[in-house]
């Protein structure tokens, strides 16, 4: 285990200020109905993000979690967690929390996401040199439900002056365009990870798993070095039911909650099984009812829900699992899909001083890896992706996203992601995965392995 900080709890010269105040109009851009009544758009957000190289941004990739136009975008850092190994989860919420316990904090608005919130990323696999990170940054602005604020949160004795949004934000630099893109194999070419899935259908029958999750990267070169922010802007323009997200570097747009908790409740959309859309109507309503008939893509879905289920049992007083999935249309991919739900118990109940829920960080370092993104069972599953998949993962289908004060946060798995690269800003790694059972065909999970890439493909793309 290890933990590094840009500035360690115990040596800041002050204690962590957040002030979070309401800001009584939405930002710069949204557009109005005709009844005058504003309508979220994603762009009100991340159009606030700097430019690369802005002295606002001091440096760091912009922050963000944004899905139908509510979340948060953030830019600075007052501070950065990162840690490794196994206990990388526990170790980043107790650093969380080391700089909580001496926090000067005023909340005006009091909504999940205001007030002191961190952003975290996380590798898929423990002993990734990937590790994980959580920022603290310097300016956050959210959205919920019609409502928005502005938080702050710096270093100092006292709380400062009421922020200012315009002042904070700065000068609107439209987004550049990277030009002209280039893909290469990654790591494994993809004539080899055909082979790669052979061996993985292999391990099936030999009965080693039922399941396994095994993916591939490509590498894309742009023209010119890569605005986060341009590729941000067209996957949450074009995928709204997902959310797009923004954390050390790690850019996407993914399908699949892994946990969201608020107030006792708690979340998980689960995604496997998957089918490549047509783009004709009618062939993908055909398509969509193939797949939710389809013995393969059930069995997977069933290993994925099953493993969430499980996951949850024993922080929750009571849980409802769907009997049948639902078809998920993405401009790309049909998924079949399943959102688990549960009532978490109070820990709390008689014992002074003790938190009444598992953090939301806490619930996703026991969901992960799910079957969705590892396979089933667990150990065995991912002790056969070291083996025999040929690549670090990193953060690809780890959990992303963010959590606040009182633990409650969004956790995605970062998926129809791709990771930036710090010392080449023209060099990008894109990722793709596909569960493997008894029945998986390595030319047709090639295959659903491009239609994963597309989003990624689409972000990046200049047209």
């Amino acid at each position: 285990m290890s933990t590094t900080a840009s500035a360690p709890a115990e040596r800041l010269p002050h204690p962590l200020v957040v002030r979070t105040v309401p800001l009584d109009a939405l930002a710069p851009g949204a557009v109005a109905d005709p009844s005058g009544e504003h309508l979220p758009d994603p762009a009100d957000l991340l159009d606030l993000l700097p430019a690369p190289g802005a002295q606002r941004a001091q440096g760091a990739p912009p922050l963000a979690w944004v899905r139908r136009g509510d979340g948060l975008v953030a830019w600075g850092e007052v501070l950065r967690f990162e840690v490794a190994g196994a206990d990388r989860f526990a170790d980043a919420e107790r650093a969380w929390h080391d700089v909580l316990a001496h926090a000067v904090v005023r909340d005006e608005v009091r909504l999940p996401g205001s007030g002191p919130v961190a952003f975290g990323s996380f590798a898929f696999d423990d002993e990734s040199a990937a590790g994980g990170v959580v920022v603290v940054p310097r300016v956050v602005v959210g959205r919920r439900g019609g409502r928005t604020w502005l938080t702050t949160m710096s270093t100092g004795p006292a709380l400062g002056p009421v922020p200012d949004l315009d002042e904070l934000a700065g000068d609107r630099v439209p987004p550049a365009s990277p030009g002209r893109v280039t893909y290469a194999d990654g790591a494994v070419t993809a004539h080899g990870w055909r082979d790669v899935v052979a061996a993985g259908i292999a391990a099936v029958h030999a009965d080693e798993v039922d399941k396994v999750v095994l993916a591939r990267d490509v590498v894309a070169r742009t023209q010119r070095p890569l605005d986060v922010r341009w590729a941000l802007g067209r996957l949450a323009d074009r995928y709204p039911s997902c959310w797009t997200f923004s954390v050390d570097g790690m850019i996407g747009a993914t399908p699949e909650l892994l946990v969201r908790s608020e107030k006792g409740l708690v979340t998980s959309r689960v995604l496997a099984g998957t089918i490549r859309r047509t783009g004709d109507d009618a062939a993908d309503l055909a398509r969509a009812a193939i797949l939710a008939h389809s013995s393969k893509d059930l069995e997977e879905h069933e290993y994925a829900v099953r493993s969430v289920a499980h996951a949850l049992e024993p922080f929750c007083s009571s849980t409802n699992v769907p009997d049948v999935p639902f078809v998920l249309h993405l401009p790309n991919v049909l998924h079949l899909a399943s959102d688990v739900t549960g009532v978490l118990t109070d820990a709390s109940e008689g014992v002074v001083g003790t938190p009444a829920h598992p953090s939301s960080l806490a619930l996703a370092a026991a969901l992960h890896p799910t079957a969705a993104v590892c396979g089933t069972p667990t150990r065995a599953a991912a002790a056969l992706i070291r083996r025999i998949e040929g690549m670090d993962r990193a953060r690809y289908a780890g959990p992303v996203g963010w959590f606040g004060a009182d633990g409650d946060g969004e956790w995605g798995i970062a998926l129809r992601s791709a990771q930036t690269s710090t010392d080449d800003p023209t060099r990008v790694r894109l990722f793709a995965g596909c569960g493997i059972v008894a029945a998986s065909d390595p030319a047709a999970e090639l295959a659903e392995s491009e239609a994963k890439l597309v989003p990624m493909r689409t972000a990046l793309a200049s047209d």
